[in-house]
């Protein structure tokens, strides 16, 4: 066992280390983080507007609620790309502590350059499909081009320099003319080029160039059961693995979420089974591991008499914060990081949700995804409102069982090894 520890901590933390602080990687979790609310508005004006009662959507669409319900959640669901795209330049050029604001700015307005119009007799306008979910992939990219570049001139002093009696958000605004210039400048000729001959635009080739090799890693079952597995293993030697393996994926499952929201506005047929509801709220059930079992289980032997001391501390500040999906107090408190006894549940219990979840979905015994619940929200509640059916909900039950049963003869090892030590 100190044999796995040491092989654990020489060889695996520095490289989890490493992409744990990694800048782009960080800029890419905080800038998309800044769309999660409109995520959450958008999918509550749609869960009002869908909420599955008899005859509910069609007393909305009677009494003329129906229209204006959508018209939120298209305006807030609907802005996710554009804000990330603000959001990604903005963290990563704060990393290299130059202000954000500036950067973010120019982001967007290279961002809505970089995108085609479309044309009425009305004007021209910005299809909301690019704003949202469809366009994520630019946001990836052109947020950490475009951060880096701004930071380049600032960190360069390559810039407009204002004597210091000017008010600081003049002087801000002014240094900002230089790098924003270039680099909308520089959208602006990609954007002819691709025009000019007829070329696909950015978007599209964005999604060849990310949304192709992500996508087959996020969109079907062995990809996931990949991501899950690492997801474990960084948080197992103590990195945050939503922070590494979530913020490179969390894109592929927002656009599938979203897709699946248009679909079923549409009155089509849904058709992605992982999103980012399907992560949040049914595999990771009590967060990375799926550690609501484990903590269940620690609830449960903390009700008797002769159970160790450590296990009736750990109960009460593991198994409430469980239930809203939060368990650093786990993690850190059991501990789960770097603990031998626990890694296998805390690698299966998560994987074990992806199949039976998937083939849940997949054989039209549980509705797919089409809305997001915050993901500290408690099972049955969640798998309720993300599906829209019972269905959903009894399926987390039927998940927290599992990873209960799971997490059982390990944990009951790990009290064991408690009152050897008491």
């Amino acid at each position: 066992m100190s044999k796995v520890n040491e092989l654990l901590e020489n060889k695996l933390m520095p490289i989890a280390g490493k992409l744990g602080n990694n800048k782009f990687l960080i800029a890419i979790r905080d800038g998309i983080t800044f769309a999660m609310p409109l995520i959450i508005i958008g999918s509550l004006f749609m869960i009002i507007a869908s909420f599955p009662a008899p005859g509910w959507e069609a007393w909305l669409g009677k009494m003329g609620f129906a229209d204006f319900l959508w018209k939120g959640t298209d305006s807030s669901f609907g802005l996710i790309g554009l804000i990330a795209s603000f959001g990604i330049a903005y963290s990563l050029t704060r990393q290299f502590n130059v202000d954000g604001i500036g950067s973010g700015i120019i982001s967007i307005s290279a961002f809505i350059m970089a995108t085609p119009f479309i044309t009425s007799d009305a004007g021209a306008g910005m299809p909301i499909a690019y704003m949202g979910a469809k366009g994520l992939f630019v946001a990836i990219i052109m947020g950490l081009l475009n951060g880096y570049i701004y930071q380049w001139f600032i960190n360069r002093n390559i810039q407009i320099r204002l004597p210091e009696s000017v008010p600081p958000a003049v002087s801000k605004s002014f240094s900002a003319i230089i790098p924003g210039a270039v680099i909308i400048t520089m959208w602006l000729l990609i954007y002819s080029v691709l025009t000019t001959f007829d070329l696909p635009n950015v978007h599209d080739i964005a999604q060849v160039v990310l949304g192709k090799p992500l996508g087959l890693l996020g969109n079907n079952v062995f990809g996931t059961i990949i991501v899950v597995g690492l997801n474990s293993l960084f948080w197992f030697v103590g990195i945050h693995g939503g922070n590494v393996v979530n913020s490179v994926m969390q894109p592929v499952w927002i656009a599938n979420l979203d897709e699946n929201r248009v679909a079923y506005q549409a009155g089509q047929e849904l058709q992605n089974i992982i999103t980012l509801p399907f992560m949040d709220n049914f595999v990771y059930i009590g967060g990375g591991g799926a550690t609501l079992g484990l903590v269940l289980v620690l609830g449960y032997l903390a009700r008797k008499k002769k159970t160790s001391k450590q296990t009736k501390a750990l109960a009460p500040i593991t198994v409430v914060p469980g239930l809203f999906n939060i368990n650093e107090p786990t993690m850190f408190g059991i501990p789960v990081v770097l603990n031998v006894m626990l890694v296998i549940p805390f690698i299966l219990a998560p994987i074990v949700n992806v199949v039976v979840t998937y083939s849940a979905m997949a054989s039209g015994i549980v509705p797919l995804t089409r809305a997001a619940a915050s993901w500290t929200m408690p099972p049955i509640f969640s798998g309720f409102l993300v599906t829209g059916d019972i269905s959903g909900a009894i399926l987390q039950v039927v998940l927290i069982l599992l990873d209960v049963l799971l997490y059982l003869p390990f944990v009951l090892a790990v009290e064991k090894r408690f009152k050897a030590e008491e």
